[in-house]
């Protein structure tokens, strides 16, 4: 059985965390070449590299494994040490829980869902903010521990549960319906016209707009794109008349109701199931906040459709 000692996974997590080994060893208050020895010595017990000597340095799928074990000590170690009573100071021991989210929870419900743990728990949050189609893969690196994501299938080692579904309504500032959209009496004619006038993306990657359309036409759309990479600045963007977009129904149904936007296809919406992956971790404080998270999202999102919300464990 391999044992590491805690000196060395500290090290691989702060060479990962920081990126660079000089940036780790400076965060230790130790040499690069002591953070250099360790991590070799490391990799001679296992027999195999765990990290890439990249800038910034990246682990290898062996390395993941190993840094999620770092992970899943620490955490362990600093809820004993304060279940206990037993650090000289205990300020120094508050437990940093890295989870990743989209961007659009996080605008909307899952801070919430995050300020039920704090109200009544000590712990600190490391956010990483990704596409909802993303952030498993920073499960499977283990750079979290838990993660929003629309991937139902567990990862490796992890459990996985229905959130919901997340709503999307195509819409658009009055303004922009009357200069681009204009004797768009049909909802066929408006989906036709949508496909030459100026949108809202998040990013390049983003593709929630282009698949609505794809869907419905056949082929993404050919109009020109603003680039917004924020979910609240986003919404902005969409309400000044840049250009229409997808928003969640908790960014606009309250604007649609005082006719600040204009629902441009209310007979197609666009559905985003939401899953909460963690690690499979005897934490009560990763218990914590998947039991916030969970009650947060069942009253923000619409329910799921798997039927029970059934766990799946991997």
């Amino acid at each position: 059985m391999l044992r590491f000692q805690r000196e060395h996974l500290e090290t691989l997590l702060a060479a990962v965390d920081h990126g660079t080994l000089d940036a780790a060893a400076r965060a230790l208050s130790i040499t690069p070449s002591a953070v250099s020895q360790r991590i070799k010595s490391m990799e001679q017990q296992v027999g195999r590299v765990l990290l890439q000597r990249t800038t910034p340095v990246l682990p290898t799928p062996d390395g993941e494994v190993v840094l999620r074990h770092a992970r899943q000590a620490r955490l362990l170690d600093e809820e004993t040490s304060r279940a206990l009573g037993s650090a000289e100071h205990p300020e120094d021991t508050v437990p940093s829980i890295p989870l990743a989210v989209n961007a659009d929870s996080l605008g909307t419900w899952f801070l919430d869902a995050l300020a039920l743990v704090r109200a009544d728990t000590e712990v600190v949050f490391e956010l990483h903010r990704e596409d909802q189609d993303r952030t498993a893969a920073l499960l499977r690196a283990g750079t979290v521990m838990a993660a929003v994501t629309a991937e139902a299938d567990p990862v490796q080692g992890c459990s996985s549960v229905p959130l919901g579904i997340d709503r999307y309504r195509a819409v658009a500032a009055p303004a922009f319906v009357e200069r681009y959209l204009g004797g768009a009496d049909s909802e066929r004619r408006m989906l036709s016209r949508l496909d030459r006038v100026p949108l809202v993306d998040y990013d390049r990657a983003d593709d929630l707009q282009q698949g609505f359309l794809r869907r419905v036409l056949g082929h993404a759309p050919r109009g020109p794109r603003h680039f917004v990479p924020t979910s609240a600045d986003f919404a902005r963007a969409v309400s000044l008349g840049f250009g229409w977009g997808l928003l969640p129904e908790a960014q606009c149904l309250g604007a649609l109701g005082r006719g600040e936007l204009v629902e441009l296809t209310p007979g197609r919406r666009a559905d985003v199931a939401l899953w909460w992956q963690r690690w499979n971790l005897a934490s009560p404080l990763l218990e914590r906040v998947t039991e916030a998270v969970r009650t947060t999202a069942a009253d923000r999102l619409h329910p799921p459709r798997a039927a029970g919300g059934q766990a799946i464990a991997r």
